[in-house]
């Protein structure tokens, strides 16, 4: 497992998928993630022909369940208690497996992260086989970068806790931190020789969309979440590529953000018609790819389990309408909608109202998306294999 010092995971599984595909307008003035957002965050994604035995409850009961929550929150503030504890246990008991509840600050770290910015020291971990935290990338021009930390670097404290062991999302928490210019002090070990330096946190741009030219007729576009922009980032990605390449589009450990983002994504692969149907308090609605792109080009995309979704939105679109090849192995199967609620405090809780389908309605929560060519060995040389055959690599 790795990710990023901004990584939202660091919440926890509920909260990270909470990361958050905003929809494609507002509801009630209020932006939808997959968690309707979150809906992702999406730590969310969305949502419409045959429901799951458990994905009606959850939307019948949502306005009484927003009321509850509210009410807990404004009781624990009157009494001079945590209104976001108290929100939690109502949530909790609701039975809502993607609700979530934030703070002020957390909530403003988290929308902060949907505009493709996070506070941190650009740093991406990833735990090694024995249990030790290793830096996997740096970003270029951060705090980490310009104090000469290099991917390969052992991390072995933060701010003197011992990183060596311990859950990757605990280490991205603790370099985070909550405030840009706040300091953190890192150890590291590079070889044999042991070091140490103190880094200023900062406002970094998240930088979710990569793009690697394997060969003349394959280009990899590599979307780590979906921020504000990546869509039309992965757009600009397509048409720059050569006429000839293939595209491998890689969405592993893509752990949603905003679903509008997703559909403009989508967008560089399809002309026009359905990416998605949701619903939200029982009323159907759908999302569209825009009209007049090439769909020319040979598609594979790469999936595993930390796939989520806005990330499965746009799997499922390109998967049903025959547009790609899915390479990988199944996602993580989050398809339910979620919409924020502003609680005592400034706090707000994020509770689920709909769920979303594929083109072909296919429920997506729980269940997930196998791909058409499961492999866990090696996936990347199976997807370019795959892309080879598909005519899109030398």
């Amino acid at each position: 497992m790795s990710g990023p010092d901004f990584c939202p995971k660091s919440r926890g599984v509920r909260r990270g998928t909470a990361l958050a595909l905003v929809f494609a307008g507002v509801l009630a003035g209020a932006a939808a993630t997959d968690c309707l957002p979150r809906a992702e965050r999406g730590p969310a994604a969305l949502p419409a022909a045959a429901l799951g035995p458990n994905e009606g409850r959850p939307v019948r009961d949502a306005d009484r369940t927003a009321e509850e929550v509210s009410r807990a929150a404004a009781r624990a503030e009157a009494d001079g208690k945590s209104p976001v504890r108290a929100a939690e246990e109502a949530v909790g008991r609701s039975g809502d497996r993607w609700g979530a509840v934030y703070d002020k600050a957390q909530y403003e770290q988290y929308a902060a992260s949907l505009d493709g910015r996070y506070t941190g020291v650009g740093l991406w971990v990833g735990r090694t086989g024995d249990g030790r935290i290793e830096v996997t990338r740096v970003q270029s021009g951060g705090p980490a970068a310009r104090a000469g930390i290099e991917a390969g670097d052992v991390l072995r404290a933060v701010d003197g806790w011992a990183t060596g062991g311990q859950p990757v999302t605990e280490v991205v928490a603790r370099l985070r931190g909550d405030a840009a210019g706040s300091k953190v002090a890192v150890s590291l070990r590079r070889g044999t020789r042991d070091w140490s330096r103190t880094l200023d946190r900062a406002v970094l741009d998240t930088e979710d969309v990569t793009v690697q030219n394997l060969s003349a007729k394959a280009v990899m576009i590599k979307v780590a979440a979906f921020t504000t922009g990546s869509g039309e980032r992965v757009r600009a990605a397509v048409r720059r590529a050569p006429k000839a390449a293939g595209i491998l589009l890689d969405l592993r450990g893509n752990s949603g953000g905003l679903v509008t983002e997703a559909t403009a994504a989508a967008s560089a692969f399809l002309d026009g018609g359905l990416v998605a149907t949701y619903d939200v308090h029982g009323k159907q609605r759908a999302l569209y790819a825009a009209a007049g792109q090439s769909t020319a080009r040979p598609v594979v995309v790469l999936i595993d389990g930390g796939t989520m979704s806005a990330a499965e939105l746009l799997t499922g679109a390109l998967q049903d309408r025959g547009r790609a090849v899915t390479v990988g192995s199944r996602t993580f199967g989050k398809g339910s909608v979620q919409m924020p609620t502003g609680l005592a405090g400034g706090s707000v809780a994020e509770l689920t109202v709909g769920h979303y389908r594929t083109p072909a309605g296919h429920g997506l929560d729980g269940q997930g998306i196998t791909p058409d060519v499961p492999v866990t060995d090696r996936p990347l040389q199976h997807a370019e294999t795959v892309l080879s055959g598909l005519g899109g690599v030398s």
